[in-house]
């Protein structure tokens, strides 16, 4: 057929249909019995209209692919092709099954070379994630699998089939459009003589199924986050640094954020209230703050109903100052994330030390992970976190100047495409004259995705105006990370040559 000439339309299969489709399946499956009567494909039409694709040429039916719903339990398991047959020829079809299973699928051989299978397998994917069912189930025959019966077993073919020695007209198409072989099928259609019996049981798992849950259970998937790009300017009083941290989470709160994000050390000018000649006194005149920021931002949390990051403050134990940074979330609870990476600035002048783990949240916006500054800059740890399913890292930083800025963005878009997640990057501006070592500050806040088809060209999902007070928002959409995860242009977290290398903590976690 010259391309040309073609005009395809894929639409739902109808009744008047039936001595086309019963011409073409003769045709495809001369070999097994042809094609189902009539009243078979009536109450296929009937119960399940929307799992019954075709594509047709000029009007004419040149491909069909056959679906019912079935309970994934019972059909993941063993189980032959007559188990899907009820009396009277008519298919099993459950209208409440948590899966589709696929009954056939044929081409007329005047159109093979089109990839017209595959437009019917992505209109069947396309049914499962619109009725969010697990997956799709279905029993593949293994054709060419006569040929070498004499030589080999069923599960050596498979196998060979999979790493595209052998060539298998069925098997080989399943998987390449992301099916997996769940496990052998036993005289699955005794008739088949070509396949000696066997089947493979295939599976394609619909990524974006959302279990049924009550709604305490409820996670978002789109997701609104806003970042307060921080002017550093002389305070006289907390209330006055408390006053501006509040203007800020209110505006951010009438725009439905589910995030507020402050900069590291937001809080700093109050340093400027005390002696600037000894700095390690400055700091901890600072910490002595941290616990009512730390009050006050969790009650904003819960009064503007938003999560907010905190920046980072520092906070003292004893002798000892860490870098801190807190989750509030907007029902209450405040859970904290240490600086692990301390920069030779912190460690001379203040004598801050590092935390000892990072820790990914649970919030009803996703699952998320802060990186204080410095610490985007090792990679180890936002692959660490992605391995526990972060979807947003968030980045509170503070540098003076531009190439300190360039570390911290370069770093932070590098995690977002080799860990498939988002970053959010969020600093300060302006001057400090009378705060000794926080004189400067540089910043564009900005947003990262991973770099994929679903996303901005550049992975840049929004981004502030250099070196200027403002806040800055940005609409996240979880699931596509599920979908370039699984079905990306490349899929980084599932591409690791985990036979070769591995990462893990020397010290185990306590979070």
């Amino acid at each position: 057929m010259p391309p040309d000439e073609l005009h395809l339309n894929l639409r739902h299969l109808e009744l008047n249909d039936y001595e086309q489709l019963k011409v073409l399946m003769d045709r495809v499956y001369n070999d097994i019995g042809g094609s189902w009567p009539r009243e078979t494909i009536k109450h296929l039409v009937r119960e399940f209209p929307d799992g019954q694709l075709v594509i047709e040429d000029n009007g004419k039916l040149v491909a069909v692919a056959l679906t019912v719903r079935v309970r994934y339990d019972r059909f993941s398991n063993p189980h032959t092709y007559d188990d899907l047959i009820l009396r009277n020829q008519k298919i099993w079809h459950n209208p409440k099954g948590d899966a589709l299973y696929g009954l056939d699928v044929f081409i007329d051989p005047d159109y093979r070379g089109f990839r017209l299978g595959r437009r019917l397998y992505d209109a069947r994917k396309d049914v499962t994630r619109n009725l969010n069912l697990r997956g799709i189930l279905a029993g593949g025959r293994i054709p060419n699998f006569a040929a070498h019966a004499d030589d080999m077993r069923p599960e050596e073919y498979i196998e060979r089939v999979d790493r595209k020695e052998i060539y298998d007209p069925i098997l080989s198409f399943q998987l390449s459009n992301d099916f997996q072989v769940k496990r052998l099928l036993h005289r699955y259609l005794p008739e088949d003589e070509k396949s000696k019996g066997y089947a493979t049981l295939l599976e394609w798992n619909n990524i974006m199924y959302a279990p049924p849950s009550d709604i305490s259970d409820f996670r978002k998937s789109q997701v609104r986050l806003g970042a307060v790009q921080w002017q550093m300017r002389e305070f006289h009083s907390v209330d006055e640094v408390l006053t501006q941290v509040e203007y800020f989470v209110d505006a951010l709160s009438d725009y439905k954020s589910d995030f507020a994000v402050f900069p590291e050390f937001f809080n700093a000018p109050l340093m400027g209230l005390t002696d600037q000649g000894d700095q390690t006194q400055a700091i901890r005149f600072l910490a002595g703050f941290t616990s009512r920021f730390r009050e006050e931002m969790q009650q904003m949390a819960v009064s503007y109903n938003i999560n907010i990051i905190t920046g980072s403050m520092p906070v003292q134990e004893g002798e000892r100052i860490y870098n801190v940074s807190y989750l509030c979330h907007r029902d209450g609870r405040v859970e904290e994330q240490r600086k692990l990476h301390i920069t030779p600035h912190e460690r001379r002048d203040w004598v801050i030390e590092g935390g000892q783990e990072m820790r990914v949240f649970d919030t009803d916006a996703g699952r998320v992970a802060i990186m204080i500054c410095y610490d985007i800059e090792f990679p180890e740890l936002g692959r660490l976190v992605a391995e526990q399913g972060v979807d947003i890292l968030f980045v509170p930083f503070w540098v003076d100047t531009k190439n300190g800025y360039l570390r911290v963005r370069n770093c932070a878009q590098a995690r977002a495409i080799e860990n498939e997640c988002y970053v959010v990057i969020t600093g300060s501006v302006g001057n400090l004259p009378k705060v000794q070592n926080l004189d400067v500050q540089y910043a564009q806040s900005a947003v990262f995705s991973p770099s994929d088809f679903a996303f901005p060209h550049d992975a840049v999902m929004s981004e502030s105006t250099p070196n200027t007070e403002m806040i800055m928002f940005s609409d996240l959409d979880l699931d596509k990370l599920k979908l370039i995860r699984n079905e990306g242009s490349v899929t980084n977290g599932k591409d690791r040559r985990l036979d070769l290398y591995q990462l893990q903590w020397r010290r185990e976690p306590t979070g």
